[in-house]
């Protein structure tokens, strides 16, 4: 009975002072929409980050590391003196060792959703006097495709015709433009080991990177190999996806102990795009923060200032048999109050500038700008709104539980 005349005296408070009761809930209202939206903006972004690097790079990348020279004489001492002082990259091959049954082995771990050979020659392609410095990725087109998604990037030509072209090759956009060339035209390739290749051009890509598309191209794994002098044996990475790209660096020693070589994450191999993205979750968090904490505050003024001024109801209240948790439920109930009506609005808010800029063209391979509305951020953002305005109350609250009437009639 008495739980029903706390919630009348909270409504009673709140509806005796309605502006007071706007402000705070208005506060709470823009706390919750900007938690939301920097939080959705952020993710968004990071996302849109992620994904860009995976157009290229893979989750996990396994290969040999180069091996470097060392003194031939470990223990020389103090006094004396190392045979080699200059440590060079030995002249080793960087093959893997049956490459095929490495790639089968993983393929067969668990979170494995793909994996993928790849050969890497550096070369020039040259078409007339034209001569441009790059990198062809030898691979099975239709594997790579499947891991990065190399189909959104074409601009001309289908990824489907490398398959049926054994010298084809597929260039990015700024290659075709330095070299002046187009569909179907031939240019010649020269590898690092000096070998000449005439390939076909069958499609054109642009990723908007402007350094992957001024130098890199795709090509089969055997057209790879022949350009570095190599048997159909020859392969330096295996690519690996996995389903959650954030859990790879639990498969690095796994990795390690199946195949023996070097196990590569995306997180290390784009440190500074990692970087970043820490670097923008902490600045838009730390903001939205601070605003939530603004709101809290507004309600902890409010309730501290209606308990002032309330002080003789308090001691009537406590008088009349209404005991101290009394005293704390009602006043941590009109702070809930409060915090649920700012949540809901602050949730419905948060639409209108998640929808707004979302509807922003950005251009490029980004076309709209990267952000929608996701609702666990909101759920988060609602459970974070309570917390905060119940500690809001709570605090307040337990101050007007010790008054004590009897000091108060004194006065």
């Amino acid at each position: 009975m008495k739980t029903g005349v706390n919630t009348e005296i909270a409504f009673t408070h709140l509806l005796s002072r309605k502006r007071q009761t706007l402000v705070a809930s208005l506060g709470v209202t823009i706390g919750i929409a900007m938690y939301i939206f920097m939080n959705s903006l952020t993710l968004g972004v990071n996302r849109y980050s992620d994904n860009a690097i995976f157009k290229s790079a893979p989750h996990l990348r396994v290969y040999k590391e180069d091996e470097m020279s060392k003194p031939l004489v470990r223990d020389y001492g103090k006094e004396g003196l190392p045979i080699i002082v200059n440590p060079k990259i030995l002249n080793t091959s960087l093959n893997l060792v049956n490459p095929m049954k490495l790639l089968r082995d993983i393929q067969h771990q668990p979170g494995v959703v793909a994996a993928a050979p790849l050969v890497t020659a550096n070369l020039f392609y040259t078409n007339g006097k034209s001569q441009v410095n790059g990198v062809a990725n030898g691979v099975n087109i239709l594997e790579a495709n499947a891991m990065f998604n190399i189909e959104s990037t074409m601009i001309d030509g289908d990824l489907r015709n490398l398959v049926n072209t054994p010298n084809g090759i597929l260039l990015g956009v700024g290659i075709v433009n330095k070299l002046n060339v187009k569909m179907n035209d031939n240019i010649n390739v020269i590898s690092a080991a000096g070998v000449v290749k005439l390939m076909k051009v069958v499609g054109i890509f642009k990723t908007s990177f402007a350094f992957t598309d001024k130098s890199k191209s795709y090509v089969n794994l055997a057209s790879a190999q022949q350009l570095l002098g190599q048997g159909p044996n020859y392969v330096t990475d295996i690519y690996v996806n996995v389903k959650d790209p954030a859990s790879t660096p639990g498969y690095v020693i796994p990795l390690q102990n199946l195949t023996g070589y070097t196990v590569e994450t995306w997180q290390v191999a784009n440190e500074q795009a990692v970087a970043g993205s820490k670097i923008r979750g902490i600045m838009l968090g730390g903001i939205s923060w601070a605003i939530l904490l603004v709101a809290a505050f507004g309600i902890y003024n409010i309730l501290n200032m209606t308990i002032t001024q309330k002080l003789n109801d308090i001691a009537i209240l406590k008088a009349t048999g209404f005991s101290g948790k009394d005293v704390v439920r009602i006043f941590v109930m009109e702070a809930v109050i409060m915090g649920f009506i700012g949540t809901v609005f602050g949730v419905l808010l948060s639409l209108a500038p998640v929808y707004a800029l979302s509807h922003v063209y950005i251009g490029a391979d980004i076309g709209y700008f990267p952000i929608q509305f996701e609702p666990t951020i909101a759920i988060r953002g609602a459970w974070i709104g309570m917390i905060v305005t119940f500690c809001a109350g709570y605090i307040p609250a337990r101050r007007a539980a010790k008054v004590d009437p009897l000091a108060i009639f004194r006065r």
